[in-house]
């Protein structure tokens, strides 16, 4: 199942509120980190899956890559993608489970805050691996499986005078669709442990070079008191993977 919340009006609306904002956690919190794990990006081929506006794939494009193609299942986020104009950029309306793939055609498959919506994990790490060439980079970031355990519930628990207390984690285990009430009710996501996060990649011939669980700097957390909470859970996952093992079994099923 695929939901494709970010052409949803009233969604759409809020979220570009808050992309809007200086302090927002995208900024202070997810872009850093995620360019720190970026490689050279230099003569490179790549796939950015859910490009959101296409900011960061053009990015790529300045820093030099080859070419970058961004797709994104939302309208309104390949309608603004578009208003990046390069000759090595292109941008396609797809979700990446729809997309036909070429074996080892890809250096480098990126993503940001999207795995978490996609409900058939393997089948993503397969596809990617085969679409990345030997020794070809995987970088990702998702919402943390402590944020997306809970089914929806209340997370931080305040006590009688309104301060927080402790972040609470419940149905760690069960693992499957989540719904949960961001901007608007009912935004599906998916929840996975982080044993099934890590293992699915090295079940497909991807071999883990970083994991990261963001902190946010000093100077982050004097701008932006409210950050201070990823101090006491972390709301992100990133990993960094590089494929190494031969999928020829796993091409078989894609060609």
């Amino acid at each position: 199942m695929k939901q494709n919340i970010y052409d949803n009006e009233t969604f759409f609306t809020q979220y570009k509120q808050i992309r809007k904002r200086p302090y927002n956690y995208n900024n202070m919190l997810e872009q850093p980190n995620f360019l720190a794990l970026l490689p050279s990006v230099v003569g490179k081929v790549m796939l950015d899956i859910g490009c959101g506006a296409g900011d960061f794939a053009a990015h790529c494009v300045k820093q030099g890559a080859r070419h970058v193609t961004g797709i994104d299942i939302s309208a309104n986020m390949i309608t603004a993608a578009k208003k990046h104009t390069d000759d090595n950029l292109h941008f396609e309306q797809i979700a990446f489970e729809d997309m036909p793939i070429q074996p080892e055609s890809v250096d480098i498959v990126t993503s940001s805050l999207a795995f978490h919506y996609i409900a058939d994990f393997d089948q993503l790490m397969e596809k990617i691996s085969v679409l990345l060439r030997q020794d070809g980079i995987l970088l990702f970031s998702m919402e943390h499986p402590i944020s997306t355990a809970n089914k929806g519930g209340d997370d931080w628990i305040k006590n009688e005078h309104g301060q927080i207390t402790h972040f609470a984690l419940d149905n760690y285990q069960s693992e499957g669709m989540r719904k949960e009430n961001w901007l608007v009710d009912g935004v599906i996501m998916y929840h996975r442990t982080m044993a099934t996060i890590l293992n699915t990649l090295i079940h497909n011939g991807l071999s883990i070079e970083n994991v990261v669980e963001p902190v946010p700097t000093e100077a982050v957390s004097e701008l932006y008191p409210n950050i201070q909470k990823e101090f006491r859970r972390p709301s992100f996952l990133f990993i960094k993977a590089r494929k190494m093992t031969d999928v020829k079994m796993l091409e078989e099923r894609w060609t």
